[in-house]
């Protein structure tokens, strides 16, 4: 398969320049063919005005094309039996059949599409021009193309406020989310994900099966769904069957390679021989090793996506088959992934009764050394290649792994093959729902649900692993398995009238949801053979000396809910809405299981109103306001409630033997209630010159109240010296802009641009409640990991988050020692210094994020550029902080480390210092994507093909010295640590084809 797999990739070009060729080939053939000669004027239906710059192209060949003048005139050469096709912005796209006319008047209309154009809210949708909430909808023909990992990578850039990053490469990763800051510091700021209603994740679906996302911002949007909206509501819709389309099939693949984004640059065995010469006391061992390149390989990745359409107005289908096999940059890292949907519509009774069935199978599994999720295990063999001697060689003359002694210091390569992790992961969701509408303006929904998990991992070293000969293990094996499964039930009324100048809305409803997880984990080791990997555990001799370990788990929660939506409209100028959900919880305490999530917001069209007509003639603009209450449910299900453990190594001597017995740990608490966001957020839509501008503008404030936190308590008379309760305030304001343009329009060419800006300032504003005053007013954050050990950041309260918390070196001395500023200002040699000499120093949190997306079409090519940009923040460099030191030569390290501080070569044992603290800001040019379309009906039977090639974190603009900046955590308390252990970034090529029969 591999083997086939790259012959492939190397024909790929050929492949490409050759269907190239044969297009253009034919399409000047087709040229040829063209012997008419009409002409015309186009006018706007509504005041006769003639419209220039009007798109008029032949059906089926978009090579035959103009635009109208100035005057709106217009004159083409077609061809016999031609039909033509008129598109403008802000207008209604129209086909017109030329027959034997030869001069024509045309009238476009003016197109309401932006205003009604169907936005998914929670529980139904409503019309673009009625929103009164911040909402982002984008929709399957504004995706980012090309190589894609999951949902979110779709619309990465084009959400003002919504940050999307991928902080690993792992083949397994997903992408990191983030929306309007961080809300939370024991609960989860991650947004609630819906698929089709039902929630799910980022990759519960394939990207190529996407239809749209959407996005509720605000409370006011997000308030309906209660104790899981803080971080926002991301609605994504899978493709649909059109009732009465005609039967369609749609195949896709690509096949992609990878590479590191930027390679740490280390010193070579020639160098270590060269500071040998210069008396720097390195070990040589005669070679030169690259061990970098002995763990990476060149990986090659494909995906392939087939999707059937089927059926009539009564009865359709649609059904999705995606595979895609993915490899990682280190050795043996993979993983492959199947996904299968099948979604089947029938109406019956005159389409009063509407049924839908669901069924979505996915199946993941992973091989190699170790979990490709476990960035930190990958990263612990990319530390090891890092720091071994690069004189040193990967095997002995007799083929064994060569290996040293020394502090952390094993061969990587060994690591990679000397142990093994398979792992496979199932999920089935099945769902159904049954719309009724009694009459035309009630309908009446049932959504039923059930989504089951299933997890089943082994794990296992061999005798040649680095666990025989540093801890005497010889061979060790571990299984886990885990199922979850989790049920919905949702019940929805809702009602629509419109009389006279008044349009209004009622939904009415009931959600009960219900989640049970277990899982078990086994491991030994010992073993007499290591041939039997994870399948005969029991064998292992640590079982018969009481060292095996064997655990086990399982909790269950529950969710109900009632809520409620109105909203209204008069003369399409005054909206109104307003919601409530009640809602209880079974992981609160029994006195707060309830809780209530209020939410309003108006809308304002105010380019109608008559005073603004003869002022802004044809463009929209609507102001906006809203209020809304989500909350956060706390993280586990028994929170509340009092637990104990039993533990054999506490007891008592009792009858002169040891009892072991039951240690409490966790204290009652039947208060413990979800977090409370109070957010208020204004906003304007735009859009002039008929919408070639258009965009919006928001402003939201959001407060984060009754934070759940892990207070200290007094032992007695309290059970243990910790409790979860709620404590603490926490505040988030901000700016989000979007701004879209059509700069370029003609009948050959069009560019679309648009740009995303946000900003955010978070605070600590308190921690503490009216029962309980924290022993400090601040916690810290993160950690540097051995021989450091420190953490890096502190949280305090009336500061804002993310910052990190270091001693401020000011230089080093004549020996190569720190120098640092103390707590009073003064320079002292790093030895001197005391924890509270420490200071706030940078944060690891952008000020501003921006997006610039653009869309170029040149008859039949077109070209997408994603460019992506932070700023104002800082980030910590690890790999400098570990490896830009020269002063442990039992450790390769980087080329700089030698390059001199102040002019002195730094001499001094590994420390947090604020010179590790480097600027993070930089300008990615991240996603560039050139496609060409074949002229219809090229093969008979053929609707649509395309061709594309791709590339994926093509440049980034920097001073940081890193791996890549963005190539951090964002969330959380210490964002801004660039790991030493870590999944390096990678940067993607692609090349692609679609087609449609």
């Amino acid at each position: 398969m591999k083997r086939t797999l790259s012959r492939l990739i190397r024909e790929i070009p050929q492949l490409l320049l050759c269907s190239m060729a044969l297009v253009l080939f034919l399409s000047e053939n087709a040229l040829a063919f063209a012997d008419r000669q009409i002409t015309g004027t186009v006018v706007s239906a509504e005041d006769k005005n003639p419209l220039p710059g009007v798109t008029i192209i032949v059906k089926g060949n978009n090579t035959i094309g103009t635009a109208t003048d100035t005057e709106g005139k217009f004159k083409l050469t077609v061809p016999e039996e031609a039909t033509l096709i008129l598109s403008y912005i802000g207008y209604v796209s129209q086909e017109v059949v030329i027959g034997s006319q030869n001069d024509f008047n045309i009238e476009l209309s003016s197109d309401q599409k932006q205003l009604s154009e169907v936005v998914v809210i929670g529980y139904g949708t409503q019309k673009k021009g009625d929103i009164t909430s911040s909402v982002a909808s984008i929709k399957r023909e504004d995706f980012i193309k090309g190589t894609v990992r999951d949902a979110a990578q779709l619309v990465q850039g084009k959400v003002a406020g919504l940050r999307i990053t991928t902080p690993s490469g792992s083949p397994a990763a997903n992408t990191q989310i983030n929306l309007r800051g961080i809300n939370s510091i024991n609960g989860t700021s991650d947004p609630l994900i819906l698929v089709d209603g039902i929630p799910g994740g980022l990759n519960t679906v394939a990207p190529e099966d996407i239809e749209s996302v959407d996005v509720l911002k605000d409370g006011s949007a997000a308030a309906i769904y209660g104790t899981r909206a803080t971080g926002g509501v991301i609605l994504i819709t899978t493709r649909k069957n059109k009732a009465g389309s005609k039967s369609t099939i749609e195949y896709s693949n690509y096949v992609n390679i990878q590479t590191i984004a930027r390679r740490p640059k280390l010193l070579t065995g020639d160098d270590y021989r060269q500071k040998i010469k210069e008396g720097i006391d390195y070990q040589d061992y005669g070679g030169n090793t690259d061990w970098l390149s002995e763990i990476m390989q060149k990986p090659v990745s494909h995906n392939h996506n087939l999707t059937l359409f089927g059926g009539n107005s009564t009865t359709n289908f649609t059904g999705s088959i995606n595979y895609r096999d993915w490899e990682g940059i280190f050795l043996r890292s993979g993983q492959n992934r199947f996904t299968g949907r099948a979604d089947l519509n029938h109406s019956m009774f005159n389409n009063k009764l509407k049924t839908n069935l669901q069924l979505i199978n996915r199946v993941t599994r992973s091989k190699g050394p170790v979990n490709p999720t476990d960035n930190g295990a990958w990263g612990y063999i990319f530390r090891q290649a890092i720091i071994r001697n690069p004189t040193d060689r990967v095997r002995t003359d007799t083929g064994a792994w060569q290996e040293r002694d020394g502090y952390f210091y094993e061969n990587p390569v060994s690591r990679i093959y000397e142990s093994d992790f398979e792992g496979t992961y199932k999920e089935m969701r099945m769902s159904g729902s049954l719309d009724y509408a009694p009459i035309n303006d009630l309908n009446f929904k049932l959504l039923v649900s059930s989504v089951q998990n299933n997890g089943l991992e082994g794990s296992s070293t061999t005798f040649k692993h680095t666990n025989t000969r540093l801890s005497n293990q010889n061979a060790t094996a571990g299984r886990f398995t885990s199922a979850n499964d989790e049920k919905l039930l949702e019940l929805t009324g809702n009602y629509a009238k419109s009389f006279g100048k008044h349009r209004l809305t009622l939904l009415g409803g009931y959600s009960w949801q219900d989640a049970t997880y277990e899982s078990f984990s086994a491991s030994n080791w010992d073993f007499p053979t290591d041939a039997y990997d994870w399948n005969n555990l029991g064998a292992g001799g640590a079982l018969q000396k009481g060292q095996a370990s064997m655990g086990s788990t399982k909790n269950k929660w529950q969710l109900a809910g009632f809520f409620g939506r109105f909203t209204y409209s008069f003369d399409e100028k005054y909206l109104f809405m307003a919601s409530v959900r009640r809602e209880g919880s079974s992981r609160f305490g029994v006195n707060n299981q309830w809780g209530t999530f209020p939410a309003a917001s108006v809308g304002w069209r105010i380019s109608k109103e008559s005073f603004l007509e003869n002022i802004v003639g044809s463009a929209e603009i609507k102001l906006r306001a809203g209020f809304g209450v989500t909350g956060t449910i706390a993280n586990s299900p028994y929170l509340s409630q009092i637990s104990y453990n039993f533990s054999r190594d506490q007891g008592a001597f009792i009858g002169g033997k040891w009892v072991p017995g039951f240690v409490p740990a966790r204290n009652f608490n039947p208060d413990l209630r979800w977090e409370k966001k109070e957010e208020i957020n204004a906003g304007v839509d735009f859009g002039f010159l008929k919408n070639r501008v258009s965009g919006s503008v928001d402003f939201y404030s959001r407060k984060v109240k009754d934070l759940l936190y892990d207070f200290p308590v007094p032992v007695p008379p309290y059970l243990t010296g910790s409790m979860f309760l709620n404590a603490g305030t926490m505040k988030n304001e901000g700016l989000e802009i979007l701004l879209n343009l059509v700069p370029v329009q003609t009948a050959s060419f069009q560019w679309n641009s648009g740009f995303t800006y946000s900003t955010n300032r978070n605070k600590l504003v308190s921690l503490s409640n009216d029962q309980f005053q924290a022993a400090n007013d601040f916690f810290d954050a993160g950690y540097t990991g051995e021989p450091i050990q420190i953490s890096t950041h502190r949280v305090k309260v009336g500061e804002p988050i993310g910052r990190f918390f270091v001693w401020k070196s000011v230089g080093v001395d004549e020996k190569g020692g720190w120098l640092i500023e103390n707590k009073d200002g003064e320079v002292i040699p790093i030895a001197d210094a005391q924890p509270e000499d420490r200071q706030y120093y940078g944060n690891g949190i952008p000020k501003h994020n921006l997006g610039w997306n653009n869309s170029v079409r040149y008859k039949n090519f077109d070209l997408a550029v994603n460019m992506r940009g932070a700023f104002g923040y800082d980030v910590l460099n690890f790999q400098s902080m570990f490896y830009n030191n020269p002063k442990n030569k039992a450790y390769n390290m980087l080329n700089t480390a030698y390059d001199p501080i102040d002019g002195k070569v730094l001499n001094n044992d590994l420390v947090y210092v604020s010179h590790y603290i480097e600027n993070g800001n930089y300008w990615k040019i991240d996603n560039v994507t050139l496609g060409y379309t074949l002229p219809q009906n090229l093969i008979k039977g053929m609707k649509n093909a395309r061709i594309f090639v791709s590339g994926l974190n093509l440049a980034t603009i920097t001073g940081y010295t890193g791996i890549d900046p963005e190539g951090v955590s964002m969330t959380g308390f210490d964002p801004g640590s660039d790991q030493r252990d870590k999944y390096a970034t990678t940067r993607t090529f692609t090349a692609g084809l679609s087609v449609t029969f």
